[in-house]
């Protein structure tokens, strides 16, 4: 990689998180400590007001406005590929989404990609057995309490078809068995407790923050899944 197409990859990456640390960069594009401080250093000299937070990492200052990102027609097909798995694979909510998205991906090619795209997406089908669809709409709202670390309360149905309600404070989610399975601190019996997202019944916010201030990593509690990785 040369340094014009790594600086933009710098800048990409940038953009894509709040905080990203020189080391983190550093791994990314195979470079040295040293080097990213030279590159950092030529991003700024181009205009780009790009700060540095200790402990924390470097960041593009508030305010400053980017251009839109610009894709590759192999990373718009990557993409479109993708459509199709989010659709057997994703709930309701992250359909909607991604389509969204890609949506705005697309606005942003040139006609020639656009061309290719639209002849490409009628040509990428996924069979998927009807047990695989995922009929609800919760993903998107347990992701949100995850990053937010809010309480969350469930009605909850299981294999029993035993109905019962659960506060909870979700570390995680793991797609295995064939369906996605939310994994969280119950309340209810104080501990984790891993619950399928399709027996669901209701999910709400309570827009309390979590009780615990350190909860178990997610790939500790996948090690205790009855499934080999």
């Amino acid at each position: 990689m040369n340094r014009i197409d790594r600086l933009f990859g710098i800048l990409t990456l940038l953009q894509s998180k709040k905080f990203v640390t020189g080391e983190k960069i550093a791994e990314k594009f195979h470079i040295s400590v040293r080097s990213v401080y030279r590159d950092i250093k030529a991003l700024n000299e181009q205009g780009i007001p790009v700060s540095f937070e200790p402990h924390r990492g470097y960041f593009i200052v508030n305010g400053y406005f980017l251009q839109p990102v610009s894709f590759s027609s192999d990373e718009a097909n990557a993409l479109l590929l993708m459509e199709s798995i989010v659709g057997a694979f994703g709930d309701k909510s992250i359909q909607q989404h991604y389509t969204s998205a890609l949506t705005k991906v697309k606005s942003v090619l040139r006609s020639t990609q656009k061309d290719s795209i639209e002849k490409l997406a009628g040509n990428i089908k996924l069979q998927v057995p009807p047990c695989f669809v995922q009929n609800f709409e919760y993903l998107t709202r347990i992701q949100q309490a995850i990053s937010s670390q809010k309480i969350i309360e469930i009605g909850y149905t299981n294999k029993q078809e035993e109905v019962s309600i659960r506060k909870m404070e979700p570390i995680g989610l793991v797609f295995y068995a064939l369906s996605w399975h939310l994994i969280g601190w119950c309340h209810n019996k104080k501990d984790y407790r891993d619950f399928r997202v399709s027996r669901i019944l209701r999910l709400e916010s309570t827009g309390k923050d979590f009780t615990i201030a350190k909860h178990m990593p997610l790939d500790e509690y996948m090690k205790l899944l009855p499934v080999k990785y």
